[in-house]
């Protein structure tokens, strides 16, 4: 079985485009430039990490790093870009690890951790990462096929990361659970992610200088 192939499922950080319940407090732009940091600080993680091959699945234009493919997502709900992106990538006998941008906490360990399960013989059919908000922040495939049940399963709620983990083991998977991370949606999740991630790194230092700070408290 050949080592992983690792999807970067992204939408280019264009205001008013990305990260929208940020604002308020953020404006368009300062969203949308920490929208850009989680995304390269994401890509840098990929990069570095071992891989079979990388793919950007990108809604808009966006450069993708050197060495890396990129695919233009194709589908008009949220669920058949994500089942898309793993079909229109497929190859048979390489599993596929899809993952976000909205976790620059990633580390590389975690990714280590999903090749390793899929690509161990006995090992797991899936590896599913729980989000905090009831969504998921990765999900890997050793039959990237079977993303086909993401097609029906609606997104952006609370139960998303239940009913996929359900529907993964109505077909017989064996799913292995990742551990739970915090996407960044609001400011709030932000400064929460911002703490995980390296001081230096460009999204706490995008959260620090374009994050309003919340307003004092009356007394």
């Amino acid at each position: 079985m050949s080592a992983p192939r690792v999807l970067v499922l992204a939408k280019a950080p264009a205001p008013g485009r990305v990260k929208t319940r940020l604002c308020p407090p953020c404006t368009p732009e300062q969203a949308a430039r920490i929208a850009a940091a989680a995304l390269a600080d994401t890509l840098d993680t990929v990069t570095t990490a071992a891989a079979g091959s990388r793919v950007l699945v990108v809604d808009g234009d966006y450069p993708a790093p050197p060495g890396w493919a990129t695919l233009t997502q194709r589908g008009d709900s949220l669920g058949d870009r994500l089942a898309n992106a793993f079909a229109d990538t497929r190859t048979t006998g390489t599993p596929a690890v899809l993952i976000g941008m909205d976790t620059p906490q990633l580390a590389v360990d975690h990714l280590d951790a999903a090749r390793r399960l899929l690509g161990t013989a006995g090992g797991p059919d899936a590896v599913l990462g729980p989000a905090t908000d009831g969504g998921w922040w990765t999900l890997g495939l050793r039959d990237p096929g079977h993303a086909t049940v993401l097609r029906t399963i609606p997104t952006s709620t609370a139960t998303t990361g239940r009913r996929t983990l359900a529907a993964l083991r109505r077909r017989g998977l064996r799913v292995h659970l990742m551990p739970r991370l915090c996407d960044v949606d609001t400011a709030a999740d932000a400064r929460a992610v911002a703490t995980l991630c390296p001081p230096d790194s460009r999204f706490a230092r995008a959260v620090a200088a374009e994050l309003p700070l919340p307003a004092p408290v009356a007394r």
